[in-house]
C-alpha cells in the first residue's frame, strides 16, 4: 500500500461527497457528514475512487483479490480500479457461516458469494437511479459500465459524481444479479492485486508497524503454558541500555525498551520465579494415553445418524478388519511469530496489527482493561501466516496490557522460541476403526470412534457433553456402506489447544482413508477400484476420484521404487481426491509427485484455487512427515524449524491440479488439500513398502517400526 492506514483513515473521515453502502461504522473511518446505505463494503469517492472494505483478513489465501472480483463483475467495472482496505470490526461484517467476524474456516468466498454480489448490484441500480433522476429519463434507457452511467443523446456521468445524490435514494431490496454466463471477470485466472506490494516491500504485516515514539517489548512467558508468576527479579534488567521499564501482566514479565534488540537482552537478564501449576505434570504421553482411554471411559457422542444397525451387521461379516490411527499434537509455526502493536492514552487504544478475529481482539482488550468497546480501535494489517494461530487473542491483550502499564505505544513482538512453546496446539487425535466384509471383501459395516479435544470448549464456551460440529469434520465419509456408526469422545486432557489448518479433516481423513486402504489390501483389490464400487451414487466423489487417478497414471508402470497411494474427501463443501507418488530412502519419504483432482463448485479465481491446492499440499505434508510436538514436564520441547521442520523447497513435489468446471456453489478450499494429502502418502508408503504407519509423522524410523 502506498499510504499508511491511519492515513486511509483520516482520508476517507475527510470525503464528504461519496457513497458509502453501510451502517454507520464504529471509531474514526467515516466523519459523521458521511452518507450511509444498508451494506457497509462499498465507498465510491468524488474522485470516481471504488474501495472495498474487505471483512476478511488477507493471509496469503487470496481475499484482496476475490472479494474485489464480486464486487467489481456486479459493478461493470475493471478489477483494477477497485482498492482493497480492511474493514474495523463492526457486526456488519460477522461471517454468517462463523457467527462472528473471523476470517477461517475457508470460509471466505463462500460467506461473500452472494453477501458481496448484492452490495455491488445495489451500488449499480442506486447509481442508474441517481443518473435518471438528474437527467429526467428513464432508468431502463440508461447503462452503467468502466465507472460510468450513460444514457441516449451522449449523456454519461462518473460513479464519483452520482455517489452523493445515489446515496440518498432508498436501497432497492431485490436486485438481478449477473448470470454466470455473463460473467467477465467471475471465473476467469487473474493476477493478485496484492502481489505488487509484497514483491516491492510496501506491504504492510504486524511486525512492519511504526508509530511515534514506538517502544518495544518482550515478554518473558512460564515455560509452562498456564504457568504464573511467583515473583521476579529486575534489578539487572533495568540497568541495561535502552530499557525504559519492566512491567508483569496477566501472562508474564515484560521487558520495554526503545529497540526490539535492547528488550530482547535485557530480558534475558530477568529472574523469574513460576508457579507452574497442574501443566507441569504433563507429558505427550500422558496425553496420548488420556485421549485413547477416552473411547472407552468417556460417553459416545453420535456424529450423524447411524445407518442400519452396525452390531447386527457385524455378525454376519466373515471378514473383520481394526485399526487405531494416531494424530499428534502440532504447532501453527507461521514464518511472522505472534506481534501486535498498541497505543494506550487517555481511557482509549489504539490496535495495529495480523489478526483473524477482529471482533474477538476489540472485545478482549476492552475486557482486559476495563475499556468501552467503542474506545478500542482496531487496524488489521497484512497477516504473515495465520492457519488458525491468529485467532487467538493472547498477544493482542498482552501487547494491550504493556501499553496501559507504560502510556506509550509498545510494539510486542514473540521470537520464534516463543511463539513455538506458547502455541494454542492442534490436539492430540485417536481414532479406532472396525468393518465387517462379506465373502466378497465388501464392507457391510463400518464402526468409527474418534478421540480428542475439544477447541470450541476451551475458545468459545462450549459446554461439556455438547457435540462439537469441528470435531466431526470428514468423519462421515462418502463411501456407500450398508451399516455405519460415528462416534466421538471429547476429553480434556489439559493441554492449551487451537484451531489449525483443516482442524478435524487432519485426523479423521487420516484414518478414514488409510482405512479404506486396509480394507482393499483385506479383500485383495484395487485400493482405486475398491473405492470407486463405493461411490455408486455419489457422482462428485466419483468423478474427482476417477480425474485424480486418470491423470495420475493409476495402474500404470512407475519408475523403479516408487508407488502410488489414493485418498478421498470432501470437506468445506469442496470434494477433492489426490494421488501421492512417493519412494523411500535411508531419510526417509520422497514424495515425487501429487495429484490433485478438486471440485469446488463455481470458482472466482482459478488462479487462486490452485495456489491454495499447492499450500495444502506442501503445509500438510509437514505435518504428515516431520512435525510433531511432544511434552515433557509440561514444557513443549521444539523450539525452532529445527526441531520443528518445514517442508523447503527440495522437499516439495510436483502438484498435477486439475479443477472441476461447476456450477455448484463455491466450497472452501485454503483447507482441505492440508488434510488429504497425508493419507495419500501413507497409502502410497504402505504400497512401496508393505508396511502400514498408524502413528504420524512417518518418518524412517516410524517406517522401520511398522
Amino acid at each position: 500500500m502506498t499510504t499508511s492506514r491511519r492515513s486511509f483513515l483520516k482520508t476517507t473521515s475527510a470525503i464528504s461527497g461519496g457513497l458509502l453502502m453501510g451502517c454507520i461504522l464504529p471509531g474514526n473511518l467515516l466523519a459523521a457528514g458521511t452518507l450511509h446505505t444498508p451494506n457497509a463494503w462499498v465507498h465510491i469517492a468524488d474522485d470516481n475512487t471504488i474501495t472495498l472494505l474487505c471483512a476478511r483478513s488477507e493471509m496469503g489465501q487470496g481475499v484482496y483479490t476475490s472479494l474485489p472480483m464480486l464486487i467489481a463483475e456486479e459493478l461493470h467495472v475493471n478489477l483494477k480500479s477497485v482498492k482493497v482496505k480492511n474493514a474495523p470490526p463492526a457486526a456488519v461484517y460477522v461471517n454468517a457461516l462463523l457467527g462472528a467476524q473471523i476470517t477461517g474456516g475457508s470460509t471466505s468466498v463462500r460467506d461473500g458469494w452472494e453477501k458481496l454480489r448484492v452490495a455491488g448490484a445495489q451500488v449499480r441500480e442506486m447509481l442508474i437511479s441517481a443518473a435518471a433522476d438528474e437527467w429526467k429519463l428513464d432508468r431502463a434507457a440508461l447503462k452503467a459500465d468502466q465507472g460510468f452511467v450513460t444514457g441516449p443523446g451522449g449523456k454519461r456521468a462518473s460513479y464519483g459524481h452520482l455517489a452523493e445524490a445515489a446515496s440518498k435514494l432508498p436501497v432497492p431490496e431485490k436486485v438481478a444479479l449477473k448470470d454466470p454466463k455473463d460473467f467477465t471477470i467471475v471465473g476467469k485466472r487473474t493476477k493478485r492485486l496484492d502481489s505488487p506490494q509484497k514483491v516491492n516491500g510496501s506491504a504492510e504485516y504486524g511486525i512492519d508497524v511504526k508509530l511515534p515514539g514506538m517502544l518495544y517489548a518482550s515478554l518473558e512467558q512460564c515455560p509452562v503454558i498456564g504457568g504464573k508468576v511467583a515473583g521476579f527479579d529486575a534489578g539487572a534488567a533495568k540497568s541495561m541500555p535502552g530499557v525504559v521499564d519492566v512491567v508483569q501482566i496477566n501472562d508474564g514479565v515484560a521487558v520495554v525498551a526503545k529497540s526490539y534488540w535492547q528488550a530482547v537482552k535485557a530480558r534475558k537478564a530477568l529472574t523469574v520465579r513460576w508457579d507452574e501449576g497442574e501443566g507441569a505434570a504433563l507429558t505427550h504421553t500422558s496425553v496420548l494415553n488420556a485421549t485413547r482411554d477416552a473411547i472407552a471411559n468417556v460417553k459416545a457422542l453420535p456424529i450423524g445418524k447411524p445407518v442400519g444397525d452396525v452390531m447386527e451387521a457385524m455378525k454376519g461379516a466373515t471378514t473383520f478388519v481394526s485399526a487405531e490411527y494416531i494424530s499428534p499434537m502440532q504447532a501453527h509455526a507461521p514464518l511472522e511469530p505472534m506481534n501486535f502493536t498498541a497505543s494506550y492514552k487517555d481511557g482509549k487504544i489504539l490496535l495495529i496489527g495480523s489478526t483473524q478475529f477482529q471482533q474477538g481482539a476489540q472485545g478482549a482488550v476492552a475486557a482486559a482493561l476495563a475499556l468501552k468497546p467503542e474506545d478500542v480501535t482496531l487496524q488489521t494489517t497484512f497477516l504473515g501466516g495465520g492457519f488458525g494461530r491468529r485467532l487467538e487473542l493472547d498477544f493482542i491483550v498482552q501487547a494491550a496490557q504493556i501499553s496501559k502499564a507504560v502510556n506509550q505505544p509498545v510494539k510486542l513482538v514473540w521470537s520464534r522460541e516463543d511463539d513455538m512453546t506458547h502455541d494454542f496446539y492442534r490436539p492430540m487425535g485417536v481414532n479406532q476403526l472396525k468393518a465387517g466384509l462379506d465373502a466378497k471383501g465388501q464392507p457391510v459395516a463400518l464402526h468409527f470412534k474418534v478421540a480428542s479435544q475439544s477447541v470450541t470448549q476451551r475458545a468459545f464456551g462450549l459446554p461439556k457433553g455438547v457435540f462439537d460440529p469441528f470435531m466431526g469434520e470428514a468423519a462421515v465419509a462418502g463411501y456407500e456402506i450398508p451399516n455405519t456408526q460415528h462416534d466421538l469422545h471429547i476429553i480434556d486432557t489439559g493441554m492449551r489447544v487451537g484451531y489449525w489448518r483443516a482442524v478435524s479433516h487432519n485426523m479423521n481423513a487420516f484414518a478414514n482413508e488409510s482405512f479404506m486402504d486396509e480394507l482393499a489390501s483385506a479383500a485383495g483389490k484395487d485400493p482405486y477400484a475398491y473405492r470407486m464400487a463405493l461411490l455408486a451414487n455419489k457422482p462428485r466423489f466419483a468423478n474427482v476420484l476417477k480425474l485424480a487417478a486418470e491423470k495420475a497414471g493409476w495402474g500404470k508402470t512407475l519408475p523403479a521404487g516408487h508407488a502410488h497411494g489414493i485418498a478421498l474427501m470432501e470437506g468445506y463443501d469442496s470434494y477433492m481426491a489426490q494421488v501421492a507418488e512417493v519412494s523411500l530412502d535411508e531419510q526417509g519419504v520422497r514424495v515425487h509427485k501429487v495429484t490433485v483432482a478438486a471440485d469446488v463448485g463455481h470458482m472466482i479465481n482459478p488462479d487462486t484455487v490452485e495456489a491454495q491446492i499447492q499450500s495444502s499440499v506442501v503445509f500438510g505434508m509437514g505435518a504428515g512427515l516431520m512435525q510433531e510436538i511432544t511434552l515433557e514436564n509440561g514444557r513443549v520441547q521444539q523450539t525452532n524449524y529445527n526441531n520443528f521442520p518445514v517442508v523447503r523447497m527440495f522437499h516439495s513435489p510436483k502438484v498435477d491440479i486439475v479443477l472441476v468446471q461447476s456450477t455448484e456453489k463455491p466450497g472452501g478450499i485454503g483447507e482441505p488439500a492440508t488434510a488429504l494429502v497425508v493419507p495419500a502418502i501413507a497409502n502410497a508408503v504402505f504400497a512401496a513398502s508393505g508396511k502400514r504407519v498408524r502413528k504420524l509423522p512417518i518418518t524412517a524410523a516410524a517406517i522401520q517400526a511398522a
